[in-house]
């Protein structure tokens, strides 16, 4: 009898002293494109995300409580993203969040979370839009889309480009990226000789007649992948042949390799990071993402690891999850992801990195610029 009363109390003890020591665990909420048109994007970031929660927790937690990633399938929806978003802040009651993919989206989410004064890192979202609204708690990762094709620019002019045709798709991020390539070949003196978009990939053809007639030094392609590879298939039929083609987004995927082989030779893009790249953890990173997943990892399972990091580090310097002081961090501190050197000005906007070019060689993408950590040479003139 007093045997068992002993074990119950000591049963007892152990129970209380257990729920004495549970911390509740630091809770960070994200909806990522799982499905629709966005999914493969949506996918890799919170992919990246996952692993650093992961790391997070092996290294001992963050100020000593396990970190939990809540997370749901926005659908590529806007409206989608904005109502979950909420459920996020309402319902789950999440500390910190973390954005979706895509600027459109981003900006749903933006909404929502500066409504609820909740502080919100931006992933993969490079609309100059989102940081002219005056939002206090949204602060950006992705290079600006005013800013996004400046290094191939600047390699060109090296170069000696001095003339440009620039073709894009007309979508929010094609419109934003295109004015800051015209104010930036301006800059750099190189004139902007055909300037035209599409609606779509059936448009290819005319605007292959127009840019063989403009004949400019280099072609700049504002264009997703299926838009890219048409693109190079099309130049390639037509036997145009500029000294430099470069694309936004559709040519840093490794897609874009497989389908086109060695057609893809020489072709030139912008990519916020590539596992090639000789920056402290690529290597690593890229290493144990394939082991987790089956694959090598893209900018956008970047995008993801290094959003965590970013939190990891406002969240130390706070010393706390409260709101304002992790804000106040986001705002100020200057620190160095997997991405790059996280940096942003008083609204927000990402200004520590720049995005870098590459360029499709021997069947890979290799680094080319900036040089100080480039794989390789940039080849100019294009041979085709």
């Amino acid at each position: 009898m007093i045997r068992n009363l002993l074990l119950t109390l000591c049963t007892l003890a152990l129970t209380l002293a257990a729920g004495a020591h549970a911390v509740e665990p630091i809770r960070i909420g994200t909806t990522q494109s799982l499905s629709g048109s966005l999914q493969e994007f949506g996918t890799n970031q919170l992919r990246g995300l996952q692993m650093w929660v992961g790391d997070v927790n092996a290294r001992g937690e963050l100020l000593g409580r396990p970190v939990e990633l809540v997370h749901y399938d926005d659908g590529s929806d806007p409206a989608r993203s904005a109502e979950l978003y909420q459920k996020l802040i309402t319902e789950d009651k999440v500390d910190l969040l973390v954005g979706p993919y895509s600027s459109d989206i981003t900006l749903a989410a933006a909404q929502v979370a500066e409504a609820n004064d909740m502080p919100m890192l931006t992933l993969a979202a490079s609309a100059d839009e989102i940081w002219a609204q005056g939002y206090e708690n949204i602060v950006g990762l992705d290079t600006p889309s005013s800013r996004y094709m400046d290094i191939a620019l600047e390699n060109a002019a090296t170069e000696g480009a001095r003339t440009m045709a620039l073709v894009w798709a007309d979508t929010d991020f094609g419109r934003d990226v295109v004015g800051g390539v015209r104010y930036k070949a301006g800059e750099l003196g190189i004139k902007v000789v055909l300037d035209q978009s599409a609606d779509s990939i059936t448009e290819l053809p005319a605007m292959v007649s127009n840019l063989k007639a403009a004949n400019a030094d280099v072609i700049m392609a504002i264009a997703y992948l299926d838009g890219a590879t048409a693109l190079v298939r099309a130049l390639k039929r037509e036997q145009v042949k500029p000294q430099m083609l470069v694309f936004a987004v559709g040519a840093s995927l490794a897609e874009f390799g497989q389908e086109l082989q060695a057609d893809a030779e020489g072709v030139s893009g912008v990519t916020q990071w590539l596992r090639g790249i000789r920056l402290p953890g690529a290597q690593d990173f890229a290493y144990r993402y394939r082991k987790l997943y089956g694959y090598n990892p893209g900018a956008y399972a970047a995008l993801g690891y290094s959003g965590g990091q970013v939190i990891e580090a406002a969240v130390r310097l706070a010393g706390s999850t409260e709101h304002a002081a992790v804000r106040e961090q986001l705002h100020t501190m200057v620190f160095n992801s997997l991405l790059g050197i996280y940096k942003v000005d008083a609204d927000g906007r990402q200004v520590g990195k720049s995005n870098y070019l590459f360029q499709w060689q021997g069947k890979d993408r290799r680094l080319v610029a900036p040089a100080n950590i480039a794989e390789s040479k940039l080849a100019y003139p294009l041979a085709w």
